[in-house]
């Protein structure tokens, strides 16, 4: 059962880290991203030679590179301006430990799962090597789940929209899947370890696990582009400070800022592009985005995502009581009025009227 799942894992992780590597533009975290790949590939030749790899090999290593991958790839991809510094290869210092350590007790039977608590020469080593797997899969998928999240918060001050580009819902869910899938390994490998059942590698959790990651990052990882390309000044990763203690902005000039920004909404309507940022306001008024997304929290107690889609909530019930949209289906207006997802329009609607665009209609048309 293991081997055809290795065979179509090698396959499909070599080729999605080819069409990583070849993408353009490239970024940083594509060439991450395609690292983990070719590494993934490899882990399943070694394991396809197990017998053999095994007389050189005490113990596999190569997984402690997956947890700081999938960090790093998260981290540049949320960050304005992603380089990487010299101290993020300390993320890889278990890993180098374990390369040392495997050659250093090569040909010997250090990792036997039926035998684990067996008091030998090995014992610690096999203790330390376990425990030191698992804290590295929890931690950095915690830490990954983590980061995705403030970026899916701070992404509401910057953006009126919503897209797969811009959320990473799609590695959200790699994130989640990753520790699970490795934590059903765990448990399985426990079964094995407390002598319940020998009749299958655990490792076929691990191996199937990542042949999906492969076919999710060929997908998916190749479409994502640079989220923050629209930014230039301030690295937009950096956490903006929940009061602007030291933002600069006087009272005069933040009621001033205010009265523009919506009157500018009033007279130009700018909701009505569906890819409305932020930087695109910005612009317009000639205001700092770090000031205008001040004016907007501070001022009127909301997120840029909410006031912009309000405005469009508006105009949609605007549109359903006009005679002249009488014709046009919901989805129809929506879009018309900046909307570009019909999961978002429901959502946002029901958030501000307390009934779905449909329900809303009914009672329009009724009264």
């Amino acid at each position: 059962m293991l081997e055809p799942v290795l065979y179509i894992g090698i396959a499909q992780s070599f080729f999605a880290a080819l069409m990583i590597a070849t993408k353009r533009p490239k970024q940083l975290s594509d060439k991450v991203m395609a690292a983990w790949l070719f590494l993934i590939g490899f882990e399943m030749i070694f394991s396809l030679g197990k017998e053999y790899y095994n007389q050189l090999l005490a113990f596999t290593f190569i997984p402690f590179t997956y947890g700081p991958l999938m960090y790093l790839y998260v981290r540049f991809l949320i960050s304005g301006k992603p380089h990487f510094k010299w101290y993020y290869w300390g993320h890889f210092i278990p890993f180098l430990v374990f390369f040392v350590l495997t050659f250093i007790y090569r040909q010997r039977q250090v990792i036997v799962l039926h035998d684990f608590f067996r008091q030998d020469a090995y014992f610690a080593l096999r203790m330390v090597y376990g425990l030191s797997f698992i804290i590295s899969i929890s931690v950095y998928s915690f830490l990954s789940f983590i980061l995705i999240g403030r970026h899916q918060k701070r992404i509401r001050d910057l953006y009126s929209f919503t897209s797969e580009k811009i959320t990473l819902n799609w590695l959200k869910g790699v994130s989640i899947s990753f520790s699970v899938i490795y934590l059903t390994m765990f448990i399985a490998g426990a079964f094995n370890i407390l002598g319940h059942s020998e009749s299958y590698d655990p490792l076929i959790f691990s191996y199937a696990g990542l042949t999906l990651f492969a076919f999710a990052f060929s997908i998916y990882g190749y479409k994502q582009q640079e989220i923050y390309d629209y930014y230039n000044s301030r690295p937009v990763n950096q956490e903006i400070e929940p009061k602007y203690e030291r933002s600069g902005l006087k009272e005069t000039d933040a009621q001033k800022y205010m009265d523009k920004l919506l009157a500018y909404m009033e007279s130009e309507k700018p909701y009505l592009n569906g890819e409305l940022t932020i930087h695109d306001l910005s612009v317009k008024l000639n205001i700092s985005r770090h000031h205008l997304t001040q004016v907007i929290n501070e001022r009127l107690d909301k997120n840029f995502y909410t006031f912009i889609n309000e405005y469009r909530v508006k105009e949609v019930i605007h549109r359903m009581k006009n005679p002249a949209y009488n014709n046009y289906t919901l989805l129809g207006i929506a879009f018309d009025s900046g909307f570009n997802s019909k999961s978002s329009f429901n959502s946002i609607f029901k958030s501000y009227t307390g009934m779905t665009p449909s329900q809303y209609r009914v009672k329009v048309i009724s009264s």
